[in-house]
């Protein structure tokens, strides 16, 4: 029986979802896409209080999307993958917890894109990250014209876009692509402990947050401000701020919903 092309796993409150593509480089196929779709919904939809996405195997984070079968592409096909690729790097972006991705190698095309739609990255030192596409006749297309100059600046995205320039770990830290680099072997539980510290914050304030944060990329700053004025004043009255204030004024832990 093949293995399945994406799976998701559960630790407590925290849910990983890994590319299980290894010999294709995690390469993402319309049954990998279909698969981490799927996955997306149902680890929202259970609740996850912080989600991880990682590439199988030793090589690769996700080495892009899969050109085999783009390559004989016409415009409407390629309309509904880009579509579908969007729409899984908005999910990503608007899931309602923390999202870490854990980039343990290669993270070309596609692959770059996932990273950029999620909260944190944090990469092995193996890591190796690129916009490669110019080099195929083409452009990003899950996200990547917007979401790579927001995070590191128009004059660098616009040097990794058009030279498709692939870049180590270290560059990447030091561009701003990833907030940290560890040791390769340290990556799972480095990570592991990101999420569990996160999984234990009150899970409305972390939503709230994540939203306030999303709206002030997405609107003019007004919008955003008018937007986190109203959701913080909407967080009064709820268990985790009663719990937090509490545990605050009595020199305790928090013990949060």
């Amino acid at each position: 029986m093949a293995a399945e092309p994406v799976t998701l796993e559960w630790d407590e409150d925290v849910a990983t979802i890994t590319i299980n593509r290894p010999e294709q480089m995690n390469a993402l196929n319309e049954v990998a896409l279909d698969s981490l779709e799927t996955h997306l919904r149902s680890a929202a939809d259970d609740d996850a209080r912080c989600l991880v996405i990682t590439g199988a195997g030793e090589k690769a984070f996700v080495a892009g999307a899969d050109i085999e079968r783009m390559q004989s592409f016409g415009t409407k096909a390629a309309q509904q993958y880009t579509e579908q690729g969007h729409r899984i790097a908005n999910m990503i972006e608007s899931f309602p917890a923390p999202v870490i991705a854990a980039i343990n190698g290669y993270a070309f095309g596609g692959g770059c894109e996932l990273a950029l739609a999620c909260d944190l990255r944090v990469a092995s030192e193996r890591a190796v990250f690129g916009q490669t596409e110019i080099d195929l006749g083409i452009i990003p297309g899950w996200g990547g014209t917007q979401r790579l100059p927001a995070l590191v600046g128009d004059e660098v995205a616009r040097r990794m876009i058009y030279f498709g320039e692939r870049i180590d770990a270290t560059d990447a830290y030091e561009r701003g692509l990833v907030g940290e680099v560890v040791a390769h072997d340290d990556l799972t539980d480095h990570v592991s402990e990101l999420t569990a510290e996160l999984a234990a914050k009150p899970a409305t304030a972390m939503r709230a947050a994540k939203e306030a944060i999303n709206t002030a990329h997405n609107a003019p700053q007004s919008t955003g401000l008018e937007f986190e004025a109203r959701t913080w004043s909407g967080l009064f009255g709820t268990p985790d701020q009663r719990e937090g204030m509490s545990a605050f004024l009595e020199d305790r832990d928090p013990d949060f919903e």
